[in-house]
């Protein structure tokens, strides 16, 4: 088993390598992918007008990773002195406060960060995404006053493909953009103003590893029973890889969107432990709205009492809190610089589409030794030594 395990990690290593290397190549020759043979700088510049590009924001919802991933890309212009912050991000900020905070603390002679250019359909609420693409068309339309339009999450992004041109579009924090349809390919936004951050083959190479470790015959997944709710799961990636590998898949829907937040959190836990109830051999944690830093802990307990492994689409912050492994991701600073970098640029006369979207996090093994003790699982040294972040404890609430 060890053999094997070794032997997936370094195919792992040599296929992210490969894919990192292809996708620096198409950032620095514009040509391999298009574009003519100009490089386009990362270096701070105004409009032609002499004034600030003026910026604007819209957000799937209220979910804790879009705030955080703002914060990351306002840190990576300020690190390509596009702009200075007067003091630190306050924390706890939601993605409206953030937004605001940023247009009155932000200071640049290049950006503007428009205070009333922010946009979301309420709180994941089907039935307001319609008048929210309404009213950002009408904006783009009759006031021409944004340059360039920051997309956070599923909703946000495949809204604003549908929206279409002209205003340049940036999309993050999507957990799967090609099953969403937000992209044509991982090559092609299919949308000339349009790029988004995608992670080819992600969630397979995390399920392909979770059962070298733990050859598990039933693994068990939580999602919503929506379009978006099945991304959020990474249902797609998990259904190919049963089918390739010959594991069943037992699924329990928990209800996110158009309810409270509190409700949602209800809804997922109730699925956590009825798949514990059903003794499960393993479980996929995966993105889901009700899954708050709380609720994360709960779920590694309830599992851990039912002795059984569970592994984190997220990625280290949820082994801190108990779940058994995951694939550690790289520091979201770096996620924040690679949009950042992609805003200058486009800033600087890149057509979005044609700038690469490939982001490949290191192969990072995390595991947590203390739920591992709990469930009874006995990681080989060959694990312990592959493994970056090992955490000797869970890490509780401050």
């Amino acid at each position: 088993m060890i053999e094997h395990l070794l032997s997936r990690l370094l195919l792992y290593t040599t296929v992210v390598l490969a894919l990192t290397a292809t996708a620096h190549a198409q950032r620095s020759d514009p040509a391999s992918i298009g574009e003519s043979t100009q490089v386009f700088a990362t270096t701070p510049s105004a409009r032609p007008d002499g004034k600030p590009w003026r910026l604007g924001y819209v957000q799937s919802g209220d979910y804790s990773e879009y705030p955080l991933t703002l914060a990351q890309i306002v840190k990576g212009l300020e690190k390509l002195n596009w702009l200075t912050l007067e003091r630190d991000i306050p924390a706890g900020l939601d993605g409206h406060a953030l937004w605001l905070w940023l247009s009155q603390h932000a200071k640049s002679s290049s950006l503007t960060f428009v205070p009333d250019a922010w946009w979301a359909p309420g709180n994941f609420e089907v039935e307001k995404r319609a008048p929210t693409r309404a009213a950002i068309q009408h904006r783009i339309a009759t006031r021409g006053d944004i340059d360039l339009i920051i997309a956070m999450g599923t909703w946000a992004g495949q809204d604003m493909r549908e929206l279409g041109p002209p205003v340049p579009t940036v999309v993050g924090s999507v957990s799967d953009p090609l099953a969403a349809r937000i992209i044509d390919s991982v090559q092609d936004s299919g949308r000339d103003n349009l790029h988004v951050r995608v992670e080819p083959q992600r969630y397979q190479r995390q399920l392909r590893l979770f059962h070298e470790i733990v050859p598990f015959r039933t693994l068990g997944i939580v999602y919503e029973d929506s379009a978006a709710g099945r991304t959020y799961g990474a249902v797609e990636p998990v259904e190919e890889v049963s089918r390739e590998l010959g594991f069943d898949v037992k699924s329990c829907h928990a209800r996110s969107s158009d309810i409270p937040l509190e409700q949602a959190t209800r809804n997922v836990l109730d699925c956590y432990r009825s798949l514990a109830q059903d003794q499960v051999d393993a479980v996929y944690i995966t993105l889901h709205r009700g899954l708050t830093e709380d609720a994360v802990r709960e779920v590694a307990e309830i599992l851990s009492h039912a002795r059984i492994p569970s592994f984190s689409l997220a990625g280290s912050s949820e082994v801190q809190r108990g779940v058994l492994l995951s694939l550690a991701q790289a520091d979201m600073s770096y996620v924040g610089l690679f949009h950042a970098e992609t805003i200058a640029r486009i800033l600087n006369g890149a057509k979005p589409r044609r700038l690469s979207q490939v982001w490949i996090d290191p192969p990072k093994i995390a595991l947590n030794l203390a739920t591992a003790r709990a469930i009874g699982f006995d990681p080989p040294l060959d694990i312990l030594l592959a493994a970056d972040d090992v955490y000797q404890d869970i890490r509780q609430p401050r």
